[in-house]
């Protein structure tokens, strides 16, 4: 058993996976821990969005840039926590699992994308969940207020208030 608190945290270059590394790096300075920032990569010639590499050296290069960028980022506001960055070829969650045992935590961002999408591609998070050896935390979407939410305060105040009669 290690002697140290230590979170494994998926990277990729997402606002989810940012998310994910900003709350791992709290967790581990509150718990006197430290971090491992993981990024799978693979290449398969296959357009990731915008960009396609077109070997695999460039696809490594680029998973280690998004890595790099994102605890960098992180470290500014937790520049005291301790974090290790590996880049790791393989499919996202049989990576991820395996760089998390031993580890006190997995740590995953969710994208929010919808069912649909989930049914038809999967779920790392879901994936990992079963794979993972530790426990596994997803660090949800925020969710945006109510379109009226000032209005509904207003309403909720006011039903909250009681009248005194004389």
């Amino acid at each position: 058993m290690s002697s140290t608190y230590r979170i494994v945290v998926g990277v990729d270059g997402s606002e989810g996976g940012d998310r994910a590394l900003r709350w791992a790096m709290h967790e581990a300075e509150r718990n006197n821990g430290t971090v491992q920032a993981v990024t799978a990569w693979s290449w398969d010639g296959i357009e990731r969005s915008v960009v396609v590499a077109p070997t695999p050296a460039e696809e490594r290069q680029h998973a280690e840039q998004v890595l790099s960028e994102a605890v960098t980022a992180a470290l500014t506001t937790y520049p005291a926590v301790t974090v290790a960055g590996e880049a790791v070829e393989g499919r996202s969650a049989t990576v991820l699992a395996a760089a998390a045992r031993g580890a006190d935590l997995l740590v995953l961002g969710s994208h929010g994308h919808s069912r649909l999408r989930h049914a038809v591609l999967g779920s790392v998070a879901e994936e990992c969940i079963r794979l993972a050896t530790c426990p596994v935390v997803i660090v949800p979407v925020p969710q945006p207020p109510p379109a009226h939410s000032e209005d509904l305060v207003e309403r909720g105040e006011q039903r909250g208030r009681t009248a005194s009669v004389s």
